[in-house]
Parts: structure tokens; C-alpha cells; sequence
């Protein structure tokens, strides 16, 4: 029997007409939750809420909550939350929210035998406070008929879904790692994922790159599905290449099977009508989506391999909108592979679903090391003050006084701050109070004005709502940064987050399990301090399968790359290059640890060793100029290429054999000493007592062995790393680095 929630089952059947994603300011979730409590705390005593009902129609187990029910008034409620003019609901939403409440009618009628009762849709305006009612007067025959009407929609389909499970589930049982044999290490990494799954806990494991981390992961979660109940698996990749990869692991992995594989793609990539209003005015994919979803949908499922290519041919063969097409498919896929923020955003997709459905999701976290930034990033905001006055002098009515009690109450704070930056630990009561006021009255004038809401006072919008939401949230794990210009006039006000620990620790406890693998994840506690996880997570090292004499690793300890000594270690560090180029011929990557420092050191080789290609990263570099920049590591070929240490090509870039040799290293990686990053070491310190560590030295070495990385790749791979910098040989960094490594030590002219 498959089960479905009332949600569930009224999306697929009773929607209709056009896509209509024009922005309205919604309630977030707490405005929701807190809009519902407050009209089920105006009923009288004999009012029941959150009544959950069930029934089984047609081998559906159809199940939910109501929101409200009154037994002696015989009378059940959907409450709906609201901004703005209750005349701009669409017909084809209000349709939909009617058959959910006439859903939940048909289940009371069911369990307490009622001949029929009152339906009512309650929207509550959240600026006013007021209640507009609709109800309708139902027989239990009547509500009984509509009820099973949907189901029988539904049944069909459902039929299909299971029967799909079935074979799924049979088929993987008995699935076969593609290789044969395991790779050194892969074994070990692959049992403990299926154990942690089975024990339904989080796994940290550490893997040494080049081991095929992705294959491991995936395999014995797809083998175990039906073993462990589990509904879905989610790859999460915190970039586009990322997904690639693990696509590809799909592909070899699924070889015919009945396993659905959907990829989900960013909004701004996904669009076929960039700036194109998302309504069915005005765009001909979001023009009659609903009524065009089914057959959509249905050769959707019955295509299963769903990469972001095939789920655009097939979206615009049907002539509906790729990107929604795909956000319809995550409830019919097996594995989704997406980006990170897809789950661990505040607003993420496959999280809500998760919750609503409440599925049994398999959770793979890729190059887990970056969530800590991205995380980071996700929960934290900036308003700048040219946006705030350039949509203050075109302010009206009631909006014009919130923004200048904003301006001024930000004003005083930056005034009060030496210097153009300041960090504070609290947020003052009248900020946060002025910008919630100004944030409501934007909401109540797009509410009435929708066409007013773009440009300069879109940006701005969505960027005060960011920060209200985060000033809600604002703790220890928070800081209020002020930036001002040098005569002090406000610039920037940033509420930034530096442990996203209690925003990612509910993703984690929704999840059945979450496996966070990495090349570099050591050492745990750092990850498991700042990401949230579990403290019955389970941690995995994995010995590297690579032997020392497989990588010579040389420390110059006559170098120093600290800001100071860059100019006097320039010719130094390129000597060293220039010295292993002409022992060993071929592709060598070196890492810097800016772009000013790159550009430093390109400039002084090329001058000195003009006979030896050349070719270097620039900022802001388009896909095919990164594409093309990786494409000149070709086996047998010959030459340096300059890179920046933490960007583009110091990860995730698999250059096996001889299209890359050796690698120079110019950089600790450790980020800049400045007022923002100390400000991260004091809360550091407060809150984990390793202030400098986690700061500055687990970032920035995390960086040198990814980058170190990517010269050996197979257990045939022989390369050479030059670590270029002194404070290499000392303790606290040598036993960061990995243990399989023989690290020596030179002085020298030729390093």
C-alpha cells in the first residue's frame, strides 16, 4: 500500500491552470506556524487543532492534519496565511486550498460517521490581524465523491510508483560494485557508509583523493535501499562538477536498472526566459503548467535518467517550465543530485519535502570540508546603505518614516564606531526593531503594489528580509558587522554567521542517515563543532592506499611567503620551480596564495625562464576559459601553470598519470589577519577554546593537501610537491599534514 499525504495527493490532482511564482510577500514558516496559533487561540473551548485523519482508498493510505475542528458546531477549518489584498489569491490557488479542506471533511464525516458538516477556508492577513472566511455547506456523499475523485486520479499513478518501487528495490538488492574488485580503502569506506545507514547515524569519513570516495558512498546506499527502508538518496555537491561526477557514478552504477536519477540545476541557469516574469502572462512555459504537468510528468518518470540536458529536452517538448518540471520530479526520483543549498538552506526544497512527506532520506554530503564557508555564507546577510537611499527617495506612504528610522537608527550605531569596521556581538534592540518595521511596511506596499517590486527596490527587499530573518536567530553564533567609508559614513550593515552548527543541526536529525566525506576532514571535532553533527556520528579515517616513494615532498626552509618577505623570497621560490622543471620535464601546477602574488611570481619566471610554457588563472574566468585552462594539462606535455590556492583548480580537477607531475605550494592558505577574521578567532575562542586553530591554521592546511592533491591520483601516479614556505617544518603544521606523506627538507639555490 503506498501512502500519501492529503497535501500530496490534492497537489497532483486538483492543481491547475498557470505557474504564477510573480513574488508576494509570503509568510516564512514561523509567520505561518505563528498565524495559524493565533486563529486557532480565538476559538472557543470545544475546538480541536492539528487533527490528524487518515483513510485507505483504492490501496492508497491517504493520510494528514487538520487544522482546526469544532465536534459540537460540526465545522473543520483550513487556515491559509496572507499579505496584502485578498482579491489577488488566485482562483486556481483558492481551488486548490477548497479541495484540501474538503479533503479533511471527508475524512471526519469517515471516522465519526457524520452525515456532513461545515467546510471553512480561513485566510488570515498577517498586517491586519483580520480574517476573511469562506465556507461551504458539504453532504458527506458530496464530500465523499470529491474525495474519491482525487484518489482515483491518484490511484493510477500510485499503482505505477509502487510497482516501480518494487522492481527498484529487487534489482538493487542484488546490485554488484561495477569494478569487480574494490580499490585499497574503498571497501572499508563503502561497509562503513552501509553500517552508519543500517544504524541510522551521521558518518564523518575521511578518504585520501583519487580513491573513487563517490562510488564508495553511493553504492551501498542504493544497494541498501530496500533493506533500510530507505525512499530517497540526495548527492550533495558544493560544485557544478561535483554533480558531474557523481552523475556519472549514476550512470555506471544504474547500468538498465530501474533507478530514477534527477539532477537539480540553480533557477538562473535552469530559466529558458531569463527576466521573464514568471507568470502566465508572462512566459509561454509557465502559461496552462498544470495542465500540461501530467503528460509531462509522466514521460518524466517513465525516462528516469533525468541530468539537467534531458530534463530540459523533455520539459520543452511538453512545453512546461525545465526548472519546475524538475522541483516536480524530486517527489518521483530515486536520487537527486544537487547543490548543497537544496538542503541546507533556510528555505531548502528537499528539506521541506522531507518533512511534509516525511521521507526516509539517505544524505550524501560531497567535499564536505566546504560546507563550513558555504553553511557560513547561507545564514549570513548585507545591506548596503547606497540601496537603502536609493530606495528611500522614492519612498511613499507609510514606507517613507519606516526606512528613515532604519537609516537614522544605523547611522547612530556607525557613528558611535571608531574606524570603518565594527563588529558587535549583540544586536541593539532599536536596529532590529526598525528594520522588522521597515520590512513590514515594504511587505504591506508590495502586497498592495506587486508591479512596484523590481529593480533597486527588489534587491533591497529581499535583502532586508534576509537580515530580519537572521536577526530573529541572532546569537553567539552571530556577529552585527558595520562598514564605513573613510569619513565615516555607513556602508554596509552585515549580520554574519561564523558556527552554522544550530542552523544545519535539523538537516542532519532529518535525515535517516548523512555521510559527510572528504579528502580532508580532519580533524573531526572541527567539523563536528561548527557543522552541528550528531553526537553519535561516527568517525572514519581511511589509510591512504598510496606509498610514500609515490610522492616526493620537500619543504624549502629558506623560503617565507608571509606578506613582509614576499618580495625578497620571489626570486627564491621561482628558482625552486625552475630547478624541478629542468630535473623532471612536464606539467607542474603552483598555487599562490593571492592573485597579486600570483601575478608577482608569473611575472618574475617568465622573465628569468622564458623557454618554459606558461599559462596562469585570472579572476572571474568564464566556464570555458577554466575549461580550457585545464584542457592544456595534456598527457605528455610540458609547462607550469600559476594557480590561486583555495579557488578553482586547487580542487575537485582529476589530472591522473603524467598530465600533471608536481605541484609548488607558496601558502600556508591561511586567510588574511584582519579585524573580521580576529573577530572569528575571539568567538572561536570563547565557544571552542581553539580560537587560532580553527580560524586560521585547519582552514588554510586543509587548502595545501587538497591542492597537494591533485598530483597523485592512482596508485600508478608518481609526482613530486614542493611546500614552499618555512613554517611548514614546524610541529603544529607537520601533523596536519597526511600521514602517508615523506616529507623532507632542502636549503639551497636549487631547493
Amino acid at each position: 500500500m503506498l501512502h500519501v499525504s492529503v497535501k500530496t495527493l490534492c497537489a497532483f490532482a486538483a492543481k491547475a491552470g498557470d505557474l504564477d511564482f510573480r513574488f508576494a510577500p509570503a509568510p516564512t514558516a514561523q509567520e505561518g506556524q505563528a498565524g495559524h496559533t493565533l486563529v486557532q487561540s480565538r476559538r472557543g473551548p470545544g475546538y480541536e487543532r492539528e487533527v490528524s485523519l487518515s483513510a485507505e482508498v483504492d490501496g492508497l493510505h491517504v493520510r494528514g492534519r487538520a487544522d482546526g475542528y469544532d465536534a459540537g458546531r460540526r465545522r473543520v477549518e483550513e487556515i491559509k496565511t496572507f499579505r496584502g489584498d485578498f482579491a489577488r489569491i488566485k482562483a486556481n490557488h483558492r481551488a486548490l486550498h477548497w479541495a484540501q479542506a474538503r479533503t479533511y471533511g471527508a475524512l471526519l464525516c469517515a471516522r465519526d460517521g457524520l452525515d456532513g458538516l461545515t467546510v471553512a477556508l480561513v485566510y488570515l492577513d498577517l498586517g491586519t490581524g483580520e480574517e476573511t472566511v469562506l465556507e461551504q455547506q458539504a453532504t458527506r456523499a458530496e464530500l465523499q465523491a470529491g474525495f474519491e475523485a482525487l484518489c482515483r486520479a491518484y490511484a493510477g499513478w500510485a499503482a505505477q510508483e509502487a510497482q516501480h518501487r518494487e522492481r527498484r528495490n529487487a534489482q538493487l538488492a542484488g546490485l554488484h560494485f561495477p569494478h569487480g574488485d574494490f580499490r585499497a580503502g574503498q571497501h572499508k569506506l563503502s561497509r562503513d557508509v552501509y553500517r552508519a545507514a543500517a544504524a541510522r547515524r551521521c558518518l564523518l569519513a575521511q578518504a585520501p583523493t583519487g580513491i573513487g570516495k563517490t562510488l564508495a558512498t553511493l553504492y551501498p546506499l542504493l544497494r541498501g535501499m530496500a533493506a533500510h527502508g530507505t525512499d530517497k538518496v540526495f548527492f550533495l555537491t558544493a560544485k557544478t562538477p561535483g554533480r558531474r561526477i557523481a552523475l556519472d557514478g549514476l550512470d555506471l552504477l544504474a547500468g538498465g536498472r530501474p533507478l530514477r536519477v534527477l539532477e537539480l540545476a540553480a533557477r538562473e541557469s535552469a530559466c529558458e526566459r531569463p527576466g521573464a516574469p514568471c507568470t502566465g502572462e508572462g512566459c509561454p512555459l509557465a502559461r496552462g503548467f498544470y495542465d500540461r504537468l501530467p503528460a509531462a510528468r509522466d514521460a518524466a518518470a517513465q525516462r528516469g535518467w533525468l541530468d539537467r540536458p534531458a530534463l530540459r529536452e523533455l520539459a520543452l517538448a511538453h512545453e512546461v517550465c525545465p526548472y519546475y518540471l524538475a522541483q516536480e520530479m524530486v517527489r518521483w526520483s530515486d536520487v537527486v543530485v544537487a547543490d548543497y543549498h537544496y538542503w541546507f538552506d533556510a528555505s531548502a526544497l528537499l528539506h521541506a519535502l522531507t518533512r511534509d512527506e516525511e521521507w526516509k532520506v539517505a544524505v550524501l554530503v560531497d567535499e564536505a570540508h566546504n560546507l563550513v564557508d558555504r553553511a557560513r555564507a547561507m545564514y549570513s546577510a548585507t545591506l548596503g546603505r547606497e540601496s537603502l537611499e536609493a530606495v528611500a527617495a522614492d519612498a511613499v506612504g507609510p514606507v517613507r518614516p519606516a526606512l528613515a528610522a532604519l537609516r537614522r537608527e544605523w547611522r547612530q550605531l556607525a557613528q558611535a564606531q571608531p574606524g570603518p569596521y565594527a563588529a558587535l556581538p549583540l544586536l541593539p534592540e532599536r536596529l532590529s526593531r526598525a528594520m522588522a518595521e521597515a520590512a513590514s511596511a515594504l511587505a504591506e506596499h508590495v502586497a498592495q503594489q506587486p508591479e512596484a517590486l523590481a529593480g533597486a527596490l527588489q534587491d533591497f527587499f529581499f535583502a532586508l528580509l534576509a537580515l530580519v530573518r537572521l536577526a530573529e536567530a541572532f546569537g553567539p553564533h552571530s556577529v552585527l558587522e558595520l562598514g564605513a567609508d573613510p569619513a565615516g559614513r555607513p556602508q554596509t550593515l552585515a549580520i554574519r554567521n561564523v558556527v552554522p552548527a544550530g542552523f544545519l543541526r535539523p538537516r542532519f536529525q532529518a535525515a535517516m542517515t548523512t555521510v559527510c566525506f572528504s579528502g580532508t576532514l580532519a580533524p573531526f571535532g572541527y567539523y563536528r563543532d561548527l557543522l552541528g553533527v550528531p553526537r553519535d556520528a561516527v568517525e572514519l579515517d581511511v589509510a591512504s592506499p598510496f606509498k610514500a616513494e609515490q610522492l616526493q615532498v620537500e619543504i624549502a626552509l629558506d623560503v617565507s611567503t608571509r606578506l613582509r618577505d614576499r618580495p625578497r623570497s620571489l626570486a627564491r621560490v621561482t628558482a625552486v620551480m625552475a630547478a624541478q622543471y629542468a630535473r623532471a620535464p612536464g606539467n607542474y601546477i603552483a598555487f599562490f596564495s593571492s592573485f597579486a602574488h600570483l601575478q608577482m611570481a608569473f611575472d618574475d619566471f617568465a622573465a628569468r625562464h622564458p623557454q618554459v610554457p606558461v599559462w596562469r588563472q585570472s579572476a572571474a574566468m568564464s566556464e570555458a576559459e577554466r575549461t580550457a585552462f585545464v584542457a592544456r594539462f595534456r598527457a605528455g606535455g610540458r609547462g607550469i601553470a600559476f594557480a590561486v590556492l583555495g579557488g578553482a583548480f586547487a580542487e575537485g580537477v582529476d589530472l591522473p598519470g603524467d598530465r600533471l607531475i608536481g605541484a609548488f605550494i607558496a601558502s600556508l592558505g591561511l586567510p588574511q589577519h584582519d579585524e573580521a577574521h580576529e573577530v572569528v578567532r575571539e568567538r572561536m575562542e570563547a565557544m571552542f577554546g581553539q580560537g587560532y586553530d580553527y580560524t586560521y591554521l585547519y582552514p588554510g592546511l586543509r587548502k595545501v593537501v587538497q591542492a597537494a592533491g591533485r598530483v597523485v591520483r592512482t596508485e600508478q601516479d608518481r609526482g613530486t610537491v614542493h611546500l614552499l614556505d618555512d613554517r611548514f617544518a614546524t610541529p603544529q603544521v607537520r601533523r596536519l599534514l597526511p600521514a602517508w606523506w615523506a616529507v623532507g627538507s632542502a636549503k639551497g639555490p636549487e631547493g
